[in-house]
């Protein structure tokens, strides 16, 4: 089993050394990943803020958590990506996603394919992107895509490429993530309506097993190279798990309180019940990588202490 390791996704700042605090805190907690999402809203940039981060620690990682794939084209990501990982020595994991808000991309004036299109595109990225990165001359003819005797510079630090990682909970986008990613998302969140509606059927145990299988059997030879990551939705640190549970029930109607007590998705529980879950969860289904939100930071904050490089 792979040691664990925690990242926090943080969305915005008001200032740069509002940032700067933020990335220093997390690091001196002993969290990871600083990871950013990148959504068309009131969010910080993803790229500069990494850099950013970077800039002022010593280990920490930075992460997309995760690009769409939409809003830049691979050959161009693939040179901002190489040129991250120089600036922060070698500390960068590439993120990667189909994108799902179709109210993005109807401001942003851009169509908004099906599911399908949107995950057969990145398919095509991919591979032009880690062609790229590995320091290749990359020609690709794809149905989305069209390159020709391409290379890039700089090189990454991180060879052959930095970290891949692709998450989801489609079927189709899982299955991409175990044959070319080196870490593989789980949310269990399927998103319908162009993004309106969120299903969380997902956070059932039973289901992870099945999201687990599938991405074993996809990965084949590799699946014991992947590491395996989950993004948590809720911590609530307390003495009486049962009743939080009941009353994030009672917003995830989808869910029973059971349920979101063997989910990974929902962390509820002292600190000591949080931890053994974990070793549990990671014994069940081999995640070993979770990614919490910053408002949870200060709250998970004693569980990753207790766990961190174990």
């Amino acid at each position: 089993m792979k040691p664990f390791r925690f990242g926090v996704s943080v969305r915005s700042a008001g200032s740069r050394a509002e940032w700067e605090d933020k990335a220093r805190t997390l690091e001196a907690l002993g969290y990871s990943t600083l990871t950013v999402p990148d959504h068309l809203a009131e969010m910080i940039a993803p790229i500069p803020a990494l850099v950013s981060a970077a800039a002022v620690t010593k280990t920490l990682r930075i992460g997309t958590a995760v690009l769409n794939n939409d809003f830049r084209h691979p050959v161009l990501l693939a040179r901002e990506a190489a040129t991250v990982d120089l600036l922060t020595d070698g500390r960068l994991e590439l993120g990667l996603g189909a994108g799902h808000m179709r109210a993005e991309y109807d401001q942003a004036g851009l169509g908004f394919d099906a599911g399908g299109a949107r995950v057969e595109r990145l398919a095509e990225a991919v591979a032009i992107i880690k062609g790229l990165l590995r320091g290749e001359q990359v020609s690709f003819a794809g149905r989305h895509y069209r390159v020709t005797e391409h290379t890039i510079y700089p090189s990454p630090v991180q060879r052959p490429h930095p970290p891949i990682f692709i998450g989801g909970n489609v079927p189709r986008l899982l299955t991409l993530a175990a044959k070319e990613a080196d870490i593989v998302g789980l949310t269990g969140i399927t998103f319908r309506s162009g993004g309106a509606d969120r299903d969380i059927s997902g956070f059932r145990a039973s289901d992870v097993d099945t999201r687990v299988a599938l991405v074993r059997e996809a990965a084949g030879d590799r699946y014991d190279k992947l590491e395996l990551n989950a993004l948590v939705q809720r911590v609530v640190v307390t003495g009486d798990r049962q009743q939080a549970a009941e009353e994030l029930a009672r917003r995830w109607t989808q869910l029973h309180p059971d349920d979101i007590l063997r989910s990974p998705y929902a962390l509820v529980g002292t600190v000591e019940q949080l931890v053994e879950d974990l070793r549990a969860r990671r014994q069940r289904w081999g995640i070993s990588y979770y990614i919490v939100f910053e408002p949870d930071r200060d709250a998970f904050a004693p569980v990753v202490a207790r766990l961190a490089g174990r």
